[in-house]
């Protein structure tokens, strides 16, 4: 399974971003895909998940209103819409898959991971 993330870079406070992740090696119908941050010095805050064909979502406190996940199931691609970022926002955000239909909240729930993109939010 491999997880290919991309999209970060340098946006002003206020500003948006999008992040993708492209999803391979194994058949995904089944699967939930999520995002989860860390910035620096801090602890893992996963932010955002989705269920690949009922469209379920979640959001942590932290996103809501901000961040919109999306996928695109024919591409095997999902999607994190960040708007109205904060310099708090600054983070290498990792894309996540689990092995199954349930939405999961915490990283530990994850069986798949990408390598991080990093995004920073200036003030």
């Amino acid at each position: 399974v491999q997880l290919q993330a991309c999209g970060g870079g340098l946006v002003q406070a206020g500003g948006s971003l999008r992040l993708s992740c492209a999803a391979s090696g194994r058949a995904f119908s089944n699967h939930v895909m999520g995002w989860s941050r860390q910035a620096p010095g801090k602890e893992r805050d996963f932010v955002a998940a989705i269920t690949w064909s009922g469209g379920r979502t979640y959001y942590g406190d932290s996103v809501k209103g901000r961040f919109t996940i999306s996928r695109d199931s024919a591409k095997n691609t999902v999607f994190l819409e960040m708007a109205m970022l904060k310099p708090e926002d600054t983070a290498v955000y990792y894309c996540a898959a689990r092995a199954d239909a349930q939405i999961g909240r915490r990283d530990y729930e994850y069986h798949f991971w990408g390598q991080g993109t990093l995004v920073t939010v200036s003030s």
